[in-house]
């Protein structure tokens, strides 16, 4: 049985994880359905496909540090769906499969990276992590 001991604070810091959680879901939305691209060339090659990962990467992989089910298939879902949803709602963008496939590559790298910080030894031996009750 897991057992969790609340910390003072714990639920301040959780409650600012979810603002922020809400703070990227709305530069999501922003960035995809609301910002027109600039005219020029990009800084580097393939930045817009780095730009589509890290747009998905970041709230997925805070998702699962909140440890939300729902941000998690929230985010999932979005991902799916978002290229459409441009070629549905704005007139400036152009719906690209090799966005979709960049978003997932982004979610794919969230939860290897929270995976292995989560699994490491030295995460379960900071103060308040879960740990299994002998």
């Amino acid at each position: 049985m897991k057992t969790r001991n609340p910390e003072p604070g714990q639920g301040v810091w959780r409650g600012l994880g979810w603002l922020l959680l809400l703070a990227l879901f709305a530069g999501q939305i922003w960035v995809l359905y609301v910002m027109v691209p600039g005219p020029g060339e990009p800084f580097f090659p393939g930045q817009d496909k780095v730009g589509h990962a890290l747009l998905f990467a970041v709230p997925f992989g805070w998702a699962l540090l909140l440890r939300s089910r729902l941000a998690v298939l929230g985010v999932t879902g979005h991902a799916l769906v978002s290229e459409p949803l441009q070629a549905l709602f704005t007139s400036t963008r152009v719906p690209d499969p090799w966005d979709l496939v960049a978003n997932l590559v982004g979610i794919a790298l969230a939860l290897t990276l929270v995976w292995l910080v989560m699994t490491s030894p030295r995460v379960g031996s900071l103060p308040g992590a879960v740990r299994d009750a002998a």
